[in-house]
């Protein structure tokens, strides 16, 4: 059996509130259960913290045990160096998600600083975006 530790930054938690037309309607946890009934061979673990110190931790913790790292990390992917250098650090392969088309929102959006270390990323396809790295892990 895999395990895949998903990780949500800042802000996830609000999901299902914050800019329901940005981000749906639809609650990550409620969410979550049907992620996990889609793979049923697989250990889905969560987290979320608006915390990078808490985001590190998380990563130093399963980097080197989980098969993969499913990774939103919100506002921390366009600028958190120290979020970079963790990523890098670790043995799993790390899949960065974002549920909107973040190059086609504000400008500051189209950099992600740790792009250029994670596996590969997905964006765009609302939750769906979460099951297609899932996927790509399992």
């Amino acid at each position: 059996m895999k395990t895949v530790q998903i990780i949500n930054g800042p802000n996830l938690n609000l999901l299902g509130r914050r800019e329901p037309e940005v981000y749906g309607n639809r609650g990550f946890e409620d969410y979550l259960d049907s992620l996990r009934d889609a793979f049923p061979d697989c250990e889905i673990l969560y987290f979320q913290s608006n915390s990078e110190g808490a985001i590190i931790d998380k990563l130093q913790q399963v980097g080197f045990s989980a098969d993969g790292i499913v990774l939103n990390a919100g506002a921390y992917t366009h600028y958190s160096i120290a979020l970079r250098d963790a990523i890098k650090s670790i043995d799993a392969p790390v899949i960065e998600v974002h549920i909107s088309n973040v190059h086609a929102r504000e400008e500051f959006r189209h950099k992600s600083v740790i792009s250029a270390v994670c596996r590969g990323v997905i964006a765009g396809f609302g939750l769906k975006s979460y099951q297609l790295a899932v996927e790509v892990i399992v």
